[in-house]
This record gives structure tokens, sequence and C-alpha cells, in this order.
């Protein structure tokens, strides 16, 4: 883009991460809608806040009351949607955050986009895998039976895919796991990857 220079600032993602004592990173949770990844999600959130780490949560249905409240569901929307996440994520990771995101991100290349935005080592993909049958017999919103009824529509597994990731770093069979067991293996997933002090 012409006349825009980036400004280099003083203070290094490095010094903001040594001030909060932790490695910044995101964690990427992807999924079907009732897979669980809001839940997770605040399952993650309430335990970094126990153990003294500096996190924050980027829910799907909130981020669109405010920053993507203009973005509607077809594909360039969804695919808008996940840039503008992957770059709030980014500079959050720069202010040495811990990031959780919980967006259905039905798109592979969307997802990739946003794992080129990360050193390898600040990018765990979490796939929630569920069954569709299994998220749309919880149907925790009512979503699924609207999409049925066409009430809704591009509604992800009803009329519109969901591709799932091909290698993620953790995978969670989130219709067979309660949440404890998914936020356990996450943690040790972290702690082995010494992104978490043990």
């Amino acid at each position: 883009m012409q006349n825009i220079v980036w400004h280099n600032t003083q203070v290094s993602k490095l010094d903001r991460a040594s001030l909060k004592q932790q490695k910044p990173f995101v964690i990427w949770l992807t999924g079907l809608s009732g897979s669980g990844k809001s839940t997770l999600a605040n399952a993650l959130d309430a335990y970094f806040h126990e153990q003294r780490y500096h996190s924050y949560m980027l829910d799907g249905d909130n981020v669109r009351h405010g920053l993507n409240k203009d973005l509607g569901f077809d594909q360039k929307s969804r695919v808008e949607n996940i840039r503008r996440i992957g770059e709030v994520s980014k500079l959050m990771v720069d202010a040495g955050l811990i990031v959780i995101t919980a967006f259905i991100s039905p798109y592979r290349s969307d997802r990739d986009m946003v794992r080129e935005m990360f050193p390898a080592d600040e990018f765990i993909e979490v796939y929630l895998d569920a069954a569709l049958a299994v998220c749309e017999q919880r149907d925790p919103k009512g979503l699924y039976k609207k999409a049925r009824e066409g009430k809704i529509t591009d509604f992800t597994g009803i009329d519109s895919p969901y591709e799932a990731p091909l290698n993620p770093e953790i995978v969670l069979s989130s219709d067979k796991q309660d949440v404890e067991q998914e936020l356990l293996t996450v943690v040790h997933y972290l702690e082995a990857k010494k992104l978490l002090a043990t």
C-alpha cells in the first residue's frame, strides 16, 4: 500500500512477554457449531487466570457484536471474519498475551492463512472433532433446527461445508471427552512444548 510505512516500536514482543513472565501464543479452536469450542475456550481462559497467566478469549458470536458486526455468513464474509480475527490475535500475541479463539472457521485455507501470520510455535490449531449428528442433537443455540427449517442459510454442516484440519496440533474427540479431559489434553501439550511452566 502506498504512503503506509511500518513504525517500529521501542518495546518488543519479547519485552512485553517478559514483563508478564510468559510465552505468548494463540490457541485456535475449530469445529462445527455445538462441538464445544466456547465451552473449552472458557475453561482454558479460567485455567490460565487461576494459574496467573495473562490470557484473552475471542469468541465467534461476541466478536460479531462489535468488530465484525458488518459481516454476514456468506463465504466472502466468513473469509473476512477469520482474516480480521487473525490480525487481532496477532496484535494480542505481540502484546505478550495468550489468545484463545473459538470460531467455526470452516475453510482450511482461512485457517492456513492465519497460521502463516505466526511463527510455528505460536499457533496451536485444536480441532474439536464431533459428529454432525451429535452437534445437531446438542444444538445449544437452536441453530441446526432453524437451518433444517430453511430459516438460516449458509449454515456450516447443513448447506455450507466444513473442511476438517489435515494436520492440527491437537485433535479432541469432543463427543466422547468431557471438558475437563479436553482441558488437560491441551495443557499437557502446552507444557510438553515448553509454552507453559511445568
